[in-house]
């Protein structure tokens, strides 16, 4: 049965498609990638200090948002085509539609504009060294590096849960079965579930120690973190955590 409780349900091959692609790049594959790249910088059993810089979390995520943002492109491509004419629901969710498409890319371009890594471990180590270290916007924490990591990270969340509302006004608009509507609630609950499991858990680990470990010798650890409820760990006290035997 239709959300409005109508009879009968009938949808355009169109707007079909357009749901089906949003809801799998807003519901799954870019949530996943926020996941991922949160909560999985270092793994629960990695030999972390010792083992750094675990691109596990950074292919996930750098797949997963690549998928992601051209599904969504493709659905919006639908919507543009053949949208014209529609309700005033169907606009406000057009709008919003457009507006979380916008953030989507400007993450992507955000991303190739971040600068570069730098550190001990950088591939292009080589004649410009300073120190045992290669400089990089990464690595020396630059003003450009820190103005990436707040534009990313607030509107990465921004647009995702701006993409909940999306959804839920595109299924309103669409009349969509009732089915819908429970399934999309109970798996959005789902993301949320794991996501406060995960953060109690102490698994937002610092990108930056992550990479390069927490030692003070590395300029971006004497600064603070960039974001909320990201944990910074001594070699000792992440052994006591994930290496010892735990009840929760």
């Amino acid at each position: 049965m239709p959300l409005s409780g109508a009879g009968e349900h009938h949808v355009a091959t169109w707007l079909a498609w357009h749901g089906r692609l949003m809801v799998l790049s807003w519901a799954v594959l870019l949530p996943a990638g926020v996941l991922a790249a949160r909560y999985f910088k270092v793994l629960p059993h990695q030999s972390w200090p010792a083992e750094l810089d675990n691109k596990t979390w950074w292919r996930a995520h750098q797949t997963l948002q690549w998928a992601g943002v051209l599904l969504m492109s493709a659905g919006l491509a639908l919507a543009w085509r053949n949208a014209p004419g529609a309700s005033w629901l169907a606009r406000a969710h057009g709008t919003l539609g457009w507006c979380i498409g916008a953030a989507g890319w400007l993450q992507i371009a955000g991303g190739i504009v971040r600068g570069t890594k730098g550190g001990p471990n950088d591939p292009r180590r080589g004649n410009q060294r300073s120190g045992d270290s290669f400089r990089g916007d990464h690595y020396d924490m630059t003003p450009r590096r820190v103005a990436f990591e707040l534009i990313h990270k607030i509107l990465g969340t921004s647009a995702i849960l701006a993409a909940l509302f999306a959804v839920a006004t595109g299924l309103y608009a669409a009349d969509a079965p009732r089915w819908m509507a429970v399934v999309l609630a109970s798996w959005f609950c789902l993301l949320g579930a794991l996501a406060v499991r995960w953060q109690r858990q102490g698994r937002c680990i610092d990108t930056y120690q992550a990479i390069w470990g927490p030692d003070e010798v590395h300029p971006g650890n004497r600064r603070r973190s960039i974001g909320w409820g990201i944990r910074r760990y001594s070699a000792r006290s992440w052994e006591r955590r994930w290496r010892t035997p735990r009840h929760d």
